[in-house]
């Protein structure tokens, strides 16, 4: 059996996704998955990334509901689905939600939904999401029809937006070709948008109830709630006539692009509760040789004087630098507080290289219309970490993510760099979604230099399992290996599929000039070798640890673009190592496999073949002639 058709060692689990199924209306066509409708397209262009019925527990986990009487109909002219969803929530509570979408050759496409509980129902949010894609569409005009019947011609939030762009939405339209427009309409309660490039989602999201209105709520018992969601596609070239399919499957052109920099510096975080493991691997760890180890630390986790011990010794054994990550709890005074980390830290004689700082409570997001926590000024955070650590390089930004950093603005005019992380798993878990994330890695990094300016950035640490959960009072456990959002573990991590996640990551971030990259661990769920708990032997090598390697490696060299003719497919990027040749560094983020076409590109091996295959999510490099 080969990788490429054993599921294992492609997402580290033997169950596979459903395959969707594929749906037509004349130029129309949509995939039909899990209850839901993705990759809605007008002929080969995309009109919505997704039309979904969601339901959402008081944590924002979306709720994975159990299909019943499910009956499709394809026709030759349009399609109809109807099939009933139930939910089971805490006590025995139960939502049922009857669910029927139809569209015809020329007509709107249609998706309604009514959802009845007998027994009440407490939920963040019930209804309909649409996403709108955001390559082709950021920046680019549309029109909003409001609640009130008052229209506004607008635009796409091009860099990303911190709150709501648009509120008391009925109705949206945009171009989707400059001879298609798409009105997608929402009936039977109040919509607005929320850029979901926040998150590192490929999306603009459109969804049901206000957040400004409280959460979680309840359904009432027996009291039904209906939303409708009318599609209407416009084509002013109606009459000429074009294929419903997308064609036949040609070769991924790579070809080099002008742009170029440096490689970042590379980082792996100790947490510690993986010191000790960490220190018994560190012959793994000098074999990979990372540029930077990011040390966590914690006093709301019980890290203590231990912690430090263990940092030390690590730090013993590195060649690298290292940076301290302070969770700072805030009860008392700032000065205080730093005061007491940095007694422990010279106590242990660790001495790191950087120190990074944020209060405990900028950890967990305040979403439109809460309350802001208490926290004392950042300026006195900073200043106090600047007295406590003489002559230490101190940052600060969001030990969370984009969305944090972008809602609530660090002053970074003491700060020698700014961080933050991303997590593709916040809002939906499927391979699609996840590997659609790294689309929008170019836009948060465009609109971290917007606020930010030449401040040097650092980014992670960013893995496909969730460190923590911003949006609710924890992460999800996953102990039977499944694909669940907000979770702690991801089987995938293990696989070639995390592998691949993590060099299309750094490709899509090249042109943002980081100084430093934390796609892992070393040890533990979050980590590029097996540990004692997991179906391979403790020690075992996750394919992740290649690609973590190879950017190390090249860490410091430079860099030039490589240009995909299908980015959503294949992404590359070219490094140049003084006194060695060039390297073609390359991804497939799809679970078919490519083939490639070089263009003003030689392999040094096969200067006469330009063209080679990728198989599933493989990673790929090698040497060019100059």
């Amino acid at each position: 059996m080969t990788a490429d058709s054993d599921p294992f060692q492609l997402y580290g689990t033997r169950e596979t996704e459903t395959p969707p199924v594929r749906l037509s209306a004349g130029k129309l066509t949509t995939d039909f998955k899990d209850g839901n409708l993705r990759s809605i397209r007008y002929g080969a262009a995309e009109v919505l990334r997704a039309v979904s019925y969601l339901v959402r527990d008081r944590d924002w986990g979306t709720y994975a509901p159990t299909i019943r009487d499910l009956r499709i109909d394809q026709r030759e002219d349009g399609f109809s689905v109807r099939y009933v969803a139930h939910c089971t929530g805490p006590q025995d509570t139960a939502l049922a939600i009857d669910v029927q979408i139809t569209a015809e050759a020329g007509e709107a496409l249609i998706f309604s939904a009514e959802a009845l509980s007998a027994t009440g129902f407490e939920t963040n949010r019930c209804g309909f999401c649409i996403l709108h894609p955001i390559i082709g569409v950021a920046g680019m005009p549309t029109s909003i029809e409001h609640v009130d019947g008052n229209r506004i011609d607008t635009h796409f939030p091009d860099l990303i937006e911190p709150w709501q762009p648009f509120k008391d939405m009925r109705a949206i339209t945009h171009s989707v070709t400059p001879y298609v427009t798409a009105e997608c309409r929402m009936e039977g309660d109040t919509f607005e948008m929320e850029d979901q490039r926040n998150w590192s989602d490929a999306s603009y999201k459109t969804y049901v109830r206000p957040l400004a209105l409280p959460w979680p709520y309840r359904i009432p018992a027996g009291e039904p709630i209906r939303q409708r969601i009318i599609l209407s596609v416009g084509d002013m070239q109606h009459s000429v006539a074009a294929s419903a399919t997308i064609a036949a499957q040609r070769s991924i052109t790579l070809s080099p692009g002008e742009k170029s920099g440096t490689m970042p510096a590379i980082g792996l975080v100790i947490t510690p509760e993986e010191a000790e493991a960490t220190l018994a691997a560190h012959s793994r760890l000098a074999e990979i040789a990372p540029q930077e180890l990011l040390f966590h630390f914690d006093p709301d986790a019980a890290h203590g004087a231990d912690a430090f011990n263990s940092f030390a010794a690590i730090s013993a054994v590195h060649a690298g630098r290292s940076t301290l990550e302070i969770v700072l709890p805030c009860r008392v005074s700032p000065l205080a507080e730093v005061q007491h980390i940095a007694t422990l830290m010279r106590g242990a004689c660790f001495k790191p290289d950087a120190i990074i700082i944020s209060p405990a409570v900028d950890r967990q997001s305040t979403p439109p219309g809460s309350k802001w926590p208490e926290c004392p000024p950042l300026e006195e955070i900073y200043a106090a970490a600047h007295t406590a650590f003489p002559g230490i390089r101190i940052g600060g930004g969001m030990l969370s993510y984009f969305t944090e950093l972008n809602r609530k603005r660090v002053p970074a005019d003491t700060l020698g760099f700014i961080t933050h992380c991303t997590n593709p798993i916040v809002h939906a878990a499927d391979d699609l979604s996840v590997m659609q994330t790294l689309e929008a890695l170019p836009f948060i990094t465009r609109s971290v230099r917007a606020i930010y300016g030449n401040k040097p950035c650092r980014i992670g640490p960013s893995t496909i399992p969730m460190r923590q959960n911003p949006y609710g009072s924890r992460t999800m456990d996953n102990p039977h290996g499944k694909r669940i959002a907000m979770a702690n573990s991801d089987p995938r991590h293990n696989g070639r599929f995390g592998a691949a996640f993590a060099l299309g990551y750094a490709a899509s971030v090249l042109d943002a000039g980081l100084e430093c990259l934390t796609l892992s661990a070393l040890t533990g769920s979050f980590g590029l070798i097996a540990g004692d708990d997991e179906p391979s032997a403790p020690g075992t090598p996750r394919p992740l640890l290649d690609t973590v390697s190879t950017l190390s490696r090249h860490a410091g060299n430079r860099w030039q673009e490589c240009l995909s003719s299908d980015s959503t497919t294949v992404l590359a990027f070219i490094t140049t190592q003084p006194g060695r040749s060039r390297q073609l560094h390359m991804v497939n983020i799809t679970p078919a496999s490519q083939q490639i076409e070089l263009e003003k590109l030689r392999l040094l091996e096969q200067p006469e073949n330009a063209r080679l295959t990728l198989d599933a999510y493989a990673t790929v490099s090698l040497a060019l002639m100059d």
